[in-house]
């Protein structure tokens, strides 16, 4: 029995919560199992992660009800994907001499962003960083390991209160 709470994801792209079955964009790497996930290989890690916190654009639409914090994005808020610098899958402040990615986009992806317990607790270099749960495109192309559910069951989901997401390597 699943845990109230807590989604399952499978490997076709298929997000199971609360009884029903939502499309989601997967990495382009596929999913792999959590031991051999790597910093850049595009895949989503086979593993249970717990939803931290949740990030969104204020000026794109309004904070999203959910059961855990939710703070506003700033233009200068960035993570650190840089497996050589002490602020590896953390947050940091732009500009950021590591390699990073911005988290306030000019497209839709990131207007609300979940942030996933991956590789948190404690950080290992290398075994990936910045897996979150955001925003699929409009085609629901692959995420660079994240998972993206479209905004109206993105907002659905957290307002129903997702407390984490079980990506399995099998349906």
């Amino acid at each position: 029995m699943d845990e109230p709470g807590w989604a399952i994801v499978t490997p076709a792209g298929q997000f199971r919560f609360q009884g029903g079955t939502l499309r989601c964009a997967l990495g382009k790497g596929g999913v792999v199992p959590a031991t051999r996930k790597q910093e850049g290989d595009g895949a989503t890690p086979a593993a249970r992660m717990p939803l931290r916190r949740v990030l969104y654009r204020a000026d794109r639409g309004p904070a999203p009800a959910c059961a855990v914090a939710v703070e506003p994005l700033a233009p200068e808020d960035g993570w650190c994907d840089d497996a050589g610098d002490r602020a590896y899958n953390r947050p940091v402040q732009l500009p950021f001499d590591g390699r990073h990615e911005a988290l306030w986009r000019a497209d839709a992806v990131y207007d609300i962003i979940g942030i996933l317990g991956w590789n948190d607790d404690p950080v290992e270099r290398g075994r990936g960083s910045a897996i979150f749960l955001h925003l699929a495109r409009p085609d629901f192309s692959p995420t660079e390991g994240c998972v993206a559910l479209a905004l109206p069951d993105l907002r659905r989901v957290l307002a129903a209160g997702l407390h984490g997401i079980e990506v399995r390597l099998q349906a």
